[in-house]
């Protein structure tokens, strides 16, 4: 039961609410165009769900969209590139904290050649494949010359080898011997492929040359650390040492 000073009030409001015309604010929205929402999709990505289930029964596609198991000798490929480009990740970290200012860009633009290096192993030449992922996914010779110039850069700055050296020369070289390493093993699995006609063999030329620019890398980093990189000694000469 309202009292007669709620009532009132009551009366008040609803003369106020006949006296002020009621105004609807109606908002424009102009429609985003198909090539923005393009845009913003290729910037930001839209979110999808880290696991899809489709690989639990041991198979997984490749960008022909060819399914295979996971040990098929191009995923077996593809594994270790993947490997790869995660040590030189860790390799790159190292080089900033060194600063190695010009060492980590190279190692990072190396880290997307990588990526494009696994979408053409992923793309076997051998099978029916549409012409624009076979374009889209060639290797470069650009990418080979490249390499073969930062690797002269950085030779004529180091003293000639005349023996073997054992992975050494602080944390920063060290980690890019282990680079090495499994850059060797990729190749030879790319080798493979090669051979039987699956990728091109630029897919061999880079890796193959991207060893030995690490190699060079890692030379040059013990070089410009103050290093002494570690000799190979044969048992006759640690005999000689003692």
């Amino acid at each position: 039961i309202l009292s007669g000073t709620q009532k009132m009030l009551r009366a008040v409001q609803s003369r106020l609410l006949l006296q002020v015309p009621l105004r609807v604010c109606i908002l424009k929205i102009n429609p985003i165009p198909s090539s923005k929402l393009n845009q913003i999709s290729a910037t930001y990505g839209t979110r999808s769900k880290v696991y899809t289930r489709t690989g639990d029964k041991g198979t997984s596609s490749l960008y022909s969209g060819e399914r295979r198991r996971k040990d098929d000798p191009v995923f077996e490929a593809l594994g270790d590139i993947d490997e790869l480009n995660a040590a030189i990740g860790l390799a790159r970290q190292h080089s900033h904290d060194s600063g190695f200012t010009k060492l980590e860009r190279q190692l990072e633009i190396i880290q997307s050649r990588l990526m494009d290096v696994s979408a053409h192993v992923a793309t076997p030449r051998l099978q029916d494949v549409a012409e624009a992922k076979i374009n889209r996914t060639e290797v470069e010779t650009v990418w080979i010359t490249t390499l073969e110039n930062w690797i002269d850069d950085l030779d004529k700055q180091l003293t000639p080898l005349v023996k073997f050296i054992l992975p050494s020369g602080g944390i920063n070289a060290t980690t890019l011997h282990l680079c090495r390493t499994i850059c060797r093993r990729a190749e030879r699995k790319v080798v493979g492929l090669a051979l039987d006609g699956a990728v091109d063999e630029r897919a061999v030329k880079y890796l193959n040359r991207l060893s030995d620019f690490i190699f060079t890398a890692a030379r040059f980093s013990a070089k410009e650390q103050g290093f002494v990189e570690t000799l190979y000694l044969k048992e006759s000469d640690l005999e000689d040492s003692k």
